[in-house]
């Protein structure tokens, strides 16, 4: 993904970006298929799909922690203590 359609997707809605999500990785699982029957000539394919679901989960990361603000953050970083406290 360019940086240039990074820039336009910061500013869509979560259901866009989760969507897209979803999309990619459909492909990247059809992509492996077609690597496994020999379909698919360009093996950087899935390395490249990865790494725009990554970007993708980046972004919607970001657009949580904008509208959320850190209150959200301060949640999950206690329900990462309560679990180890739990397992000690």
């Amino acid at each position: 993904m360019k940086k240039k359609e990074l820039n336009e997707l910061r500013g869509s809605d979560l259901k866009v970006l989760t969507k897209l999500v979803s999309d990619k990785r459909r492909d990247l699982v059809k992509t492996k298929v077609d690597m496994s029957v020999s379909k698919e000539k360009n093996l950087k394919k899935v390395k490249l799909l990865r790494h725009d679901v990554a970007q993708l989960l980046t972004l919607i990361k970001e657009t949580k922690l904008i509208e959320g603000g850190t209150e959200e953050i301060e949640v999950e970083e206690s329900k990462k203590k309560d679990k180890k406290e739990v397992k000690k």
